[in-house]
């Protein structure tokens, strides 16, 4: 097993502001640590002439090309806004200048 201990986990649980009781923080070492052997044993395994990966299907580049399509003049933007002053939407202030 790997040598994360209840300490541990309790430490962890503090940095993350997380409340842990005494059964959870016990549960969860034993559960982190069956992680942490398990990642050990694939590492054995994974030589050097092996790439790490990090998706088992290569990803290929997704986006299309950028064509300018049918756009809105000024005026139509500006039709149904509740109020608008020299071609711009006009909203309330929200910050008090200071």
């Amino acid at each position: 097993m790997a040598e994360i201990n209840r300490e541990d986990v309790a430490h962890l649980a503090r940095l993350a502001h997380i409340d842990m009781s005494t059964a959870e923080l016990d549960r969860m070492a034993g559960e982190l640590a069956v992680i942490v052997d398990s990642i050990k044993r694939v590492s054995e395994v994974a030589g050097a002439d092996i790439p790490a990966t990090s998706h088992p299907i290569p990803l290929s580049n997704v986006y299309r090309e950028d064509v300018i399509g049918e756009t809105l003049t000024n005026e139509e933007a500006l039709s149904g806004a509740p109020d608008n002053a020299a071609g711009r939407f006009r909203v309330p202030a929200i910050l008090d200048g200071e």
